[in-house]
């Protein structure tokens, strides 16, 4: 069994799953996978339980019954990794849209360089994203820089979803009280680590976009993104703030 396990929820992903399995098992570093599944209508669920005797002890399926979330799929993936004693706990899309090269990266900053959270940034340096229409960039730029001056966050890409966590942080983490389910999700578990004074560091990524599948970014998920951060700054202020 590995220190790390990569938490990967998916939807509708059987175009990517398999071959991003094998490319992770394929690492000089040994990663576990736990797959977070939503009932899939496409065979997703199929396609990795047929791969788990191929990797046994190394890959995990954790089937939910329908489509509830991405932040509650993390969350639940988080909790079995915390009691099957994971030292370094990853969130990864499904897509292809982050190189599983960049794993060990995330995992040297945590491991070898004392950070207690690394984020795969795409912001850190410039701007790194491929296969993206120029008004996406922008949108989601504008929405990380946005993100930075509400909350007051030293980080770049505040709404990354390439993630290393040491245990400490999410065992400090109230899970019961995170309160977004879509990509703002990303955003309150980054401020409550950043409330909490873990040291957080920002590792250079190339982000991009899925060439198989489809997205599944939505109005109300954006919507959530920008009224809910300032929502979880106002309630930042008061004592009774739930980390």
């Amino acid at each position: 069994m590995s220190k790390a396990v990569v938490v990967i929820p998916t939807y509708n992903e059987i175009e990517n799953i398999e071959r991003l399995i094998r490319n992770i098992f394929s690492l000089q570093r040994a990663f576990d996978i736990l797959v977070v599944e939503d009932s899939s209508p496409d065979g997703t669920a199929q396609t990795v339980r047929s791969l788990i005797d191929t990797f046994p002890k190394r890959l995990f399926l954790l089937e939910r019954k329908g489509k509830m979330g991405l932040g509650t799929a993390y969350i639940a993936g988080f909790k079995w990794a915390l009691e099957e004693n994971y030292e370094y706990i990853f969130e990864m899309d499904a897509d292809f849209s982050h190189n599983p090269n960049d794993l060990i990266r995330l995992y040297n900053a945590c491991a070898r360089d004392g950070f207690d959270l690394s984020i795969g940034s795409r912001y850190v340096k410039g701007v790194n994203v491929v296969n993206w229409p120029m008004s996406r960039v922008l949108l989601s730029w504008m929405a990380s820089k946005y993100v930075r001056f509400i909350t007051g966050m030293n980080i770049y890409d505040t709404t990354a979803g390439f993630v290393c966590y040491k245990r400490a942080v999410l065992e400090k983490i109230n899970l019961e009280k995170i309160q977004f389910v879509g990509y703002a999700f990303q955003i309150e578990m980054k401020f409550k680590a950043y409330l909490l004074k873990f040291k957080i560091t920002e590792v250079p990524v190339v982000f991009t976009d899925r060439t198989r599948g489809e997205s599944k970014m939505s109005g109300g998920i954006i919507s959530e993104a920008i009224f809910g951060v300032i929502k979880m700054k106002y309630k930042s202020l008061f004592k009774g703030y739930k980390l």
